[in-house]
């Protein structure tokens, strides 16, 4: 099941007894169990009927309890178990307490269980729990032009925003599969175009050019001269500032694929000025490199949803360093 084939369910009245929300783009996974949430707890005490459990410190016990608990002044309790971690803390693992608890949900219509996981194994006996009547709901990004641009028309029509034709797929070609920034710059696009007026492709351009490409021209001038010890300290400054990693990485890979495009010999929309500067760039390096700088983002905004090993800000440092233009003569890759 989709996000979107969820939210339809949702909005017929149809609620399962068990979900499980898995995936790497958290944006996805949380508008997912925050429907449900609304859904679940529409008009009674959220206090007394919504538990919000941690699946690293969870017990199979603990979680058996809370969905066999009765709901207080409502028809259903909500019980929602983060990122389960399924290690062994007694006769059973936690995964065979999703299992049994899915199971005894089957049977019963006093509580709703959603887990959330950035990553699963569909071999898993408590996966595979979740057939029907549960539901799996896949929440990974969406892959190519034509879902992003999709995953965009269904939040303007959600937000009663009109869009003329070229104006999704601008800013889905500006942005990339950046879930929040996509989201936040279709709001600034609406508010550039005026109340009550539709979002064309020139306010999709004014927007996105000031929201992913003039806050990091420092560092990407940085990293496309060569310029190490400076991208580092403008990166460190970008961070201590509070911009969040995901954008910066959207920002990224947003410049990036406008330097691949123009090397390729395609064009890019934006200012002549800002069009001749990502030109001079895109000459630094061979396409092959700009391709191996994609996948190198890519990479990194993978490991950071998967709550990769290494600190967010060591991952960060690490892709600048690999990022800067080739000197003459060089064949490193990222």
């Amino acid at each position: 099941m989709t996000p979107a084939e969820l939210q339809r369910e949702l909005a017929s009245g149809k609620l399962r007894p068990a979900y499980l929300l898995a995936g790497t783009e958290a944006l996805l996974r949380d508008d997912a169990s925050r429907a449900i949430a609304e859904a679940v707890l529409a008009d009674g005490p959220r206090d007394f009927n919504f538990d919000r459990i941690d699946g690293v410190t969870c017990t199979e016990a603990q979680l058996l309890d809370a969905v066999r608990s009765l709901p207080v002044l409502a028809e259903r309790r909500l019980v929602v178990l983060r990122e389960p971690a399924g290690k062994g803390r007694g006769p059973k693992t936690l995964g065979e307490g999703i299992a049994a608890a899915v199971e005894e949900l089957r049977e019963s219509s006093s509580a709703v269980l959603v887990v959330t996981a950035s990553t699963i194994d569909k071999r898993s006996k408590w996966v595979k729990a979740f057939r029907e009547p549960a539901a799996l709901v896949v929440c990974d990004p969406p892959k190519g032009l034509r879902l992003i641009v999709a995953f965009l028309k269904q939040e303007a029509e959600r937000r009663q925003i009109s869009l003329q034709p070229g104006a999704a797929e601008a800013l889905a070609d500006a942005v990339g599969p950046q879930l929040l920034m996509l989201r936040q710059e279709l709001e600034k696009a609406a508010l550039h175009a005026g109340p009550g007026r539709p979002v064309s492709r020139h306010d999709v351009i004014a927007v996105a050019s000031d929201a992913v490409d003039e806050p990091i021209w420092d560092l990407t001038d940085a990293i496309g001269e060569g310029r190490t010890p400076d991208a580092l300290a403008i990166l460190g400054r970008l961070l201590e500032s509070g911009a969040p990693p995901p954008v910066l990485l959207g920002s990224l890979a947003s410049h990036f694929r406008k330097l691949a495009r123009l090397r390729s010999g395609a064009a890019v929309p934006g200012h002549p000025f800002v069009v001749r500067k990502l030109e001079s760039q895109a000459q630094r390096y061979p396409p092959g490199r700009l391709v191996a700088c994609l996948h190198a983002i890519h990479g990194v905004d993978e490991a950071l949803k998967g709550q990769g090993s290494l600190p967010v800000d060591i991952a960060l440092e690490r892709l600048v360093m690999g990022l800067q233009a080739p000197r003459s003569g060089a064949r490193s890759e990222p």
